[in-house]
């Protein structure tokens, strides 16, 4: 098994590194990507520099670690700025600005108000009566900020 391991060079991490990339146009959802990479990485430093079967597969462990981690640090950054400014599936941001007609009276402070067919909690700074048209300034939450329209 060592006398295998000795005798891979840079053409068969260069392979490995093709394949595993052949492998993710397959479909797997970016899990082989990284590996790929790394392989060539590993390729592409041993055609340079001679290592040991040892450090060649932690070089390809390290690089596949910190590949992973580097995209994973991308996502998730990338994913909580197009959270922040998407609308779709977010009833509460469609919320804002939508005009609602008072079925009761809604005193000053907290209480609920009902928006199409569910209720919301919502606040407001003065008293409303019921018929009141108001317009829904804010969310915080899962609380509304109601004031009457102008």
């Amino acid at each position: 098994m060592v006398e295998l391991l000795d005798s891979i060079n840079y053409w068969h991490w260069l392979a490995l590194g093709l394949l595993l990339l052949a492998a993710e146009l397959l479909g797997a959802a970016g899990y082989l990507l990284w590996l790929g990479l790394s392989a060539l990485l590993v390729g592409i430093l041993l055609a340079v520099v001679p290592l040991s079967w040892q450090l060649q597969w932690t070089s390809f462990g390290s690089f596949s670690l910190i590949t992973t981690w580097l995209w994973w640090r991308r996502q998730l950054t990338h994913d909580k700025q197009s959270d922040d400014q998407r609308d779709l599936n977010q009833k509460q941001k469609q919320l804002v600005g939508q005009v609602i007609k008072l079925d009761e009276d809604f005193p000053a402070g907290k209480g609920r108000v009902k928006v199409g067919d569910t209720t919301w909690t919502a606040k407001s700074e003065t008293l409303l009566t019921a018929g009141t048209l108001v317009e829904v300034i804010a969310v915080d939450g899962i609380i509304l900020t109601i004031e009457a329209k102008k």
